[in-house]
């Protein structure tokens, strides 16, 4: 009898077993579907964290030549600022030279860089004369104000770098204009390059004597620093014999531009 009843109550009882171990039919079916359901809303994330890294690396690799240095905290080192402004000043004496003395058009401000030598010193010859242009291809230099300067004018003006064969006429410097011939610009851009490399040097210059300064300072400061600002001393030179070169191209350019 006991066993009969057995046998009626297993079906019963598997029945109930199963029901607490698997879990109801609506969240089997949730759980199912979870895994074939794409994770929309974390591939995205993870894709933009990797440009992010990605972009990140780019920039450090962009940036690995610049030095950040606070020049205040140097300041017992060396100057950072007189440095550079003395890089700067080279650059600037630069332009000067390309625009006094390597310039293709004609004008009265053509002759200003030229220096007379005289008993009583040196003197830019405008100071000394008034310059005018009687044409394209004539300026005349009136030397009334200081007749005894016009032998000295002239030589000056005939031992310059501009081909210049100046006349005579009293106290009035005649001044032909040569022409602009195509060996002419050669010559000058040759002058131009010139010019830039001794730039360079004078810009060279500069950093070895910043760097022989810091170097004097090392006792009391750390190696890394002090690497820091010899580091900081080269980028900045680079990034003038740079600007120079930009120069020299940009001049080269337009000497050779045009006929």
């Amino acid at each position: 009898m006991a066993l009969n009843n057995l046998g009626v109550l297993r079906p019963l009882l598997c029945q109930s077993l199963l029901r607490q171990v698997r879990p109801p039919l609506g969240l089997a079916s949730r759980v199912r579907a979870a895994p074939l359901t794409p994770n929309t809303a974390g591939l995205p994330a993870a894709v933009t964290r990797l440009y992010a890294t990605k972009k990140a690396k780019a920039k450090a690799k962009s940036q690995s030549g610049k030095v950040n240095i606070n020049s205040a905290l140097v300041q017992d080192i060396i100057n950072l600022e007189e440095v550079k402004a003395d890089m700067i000043a080279v650059v600037n004496s630069l332009k000067d030279d390309f625009t006094r003395s390597l310039n293709i058009r004609t004008s009265p401000g053509a002759l200003d860089h030229i220096v007379v030598t005289t008993p009583d010193g040196k003197f830019p010859l405008n100071q000394l004369g008034q310059v005018s242009m009687k044409s394209p291809q004539l300026i005349m230099v009136n030397m009334s104000g200081f007749p005894e300067a016009t032998a000295a004018a002239t030589r000056a003006l005939r031992e310059s770098s501009m081909n210049l064969n100046p006349e005579v006429d009293g106290t009035i410097i005649k001044v032909p204009v040569p022409k602009v011939t195509r060996e002419h610009r050669e010559n000058l851009s040759k002058v131009a390059k010139q010019l830039s490399n001794k730039a360079k040097d004078s810009v060279r210059r500069v950093r070895s004597n910043a760097v022989s300064q810091v170097k004097k300072a090392k006792e009391g400061n750390s190696e890394d620093t002090i690497h820091l600002v010899e580091k900081q001393i080269q980028l900045m030179m680079d990034n003038i014999s740079s600007d120079i070169d930009k120069l020299c191209a940009a001049k080269t350019k337009e000497l050779l531009g045009g006929q």
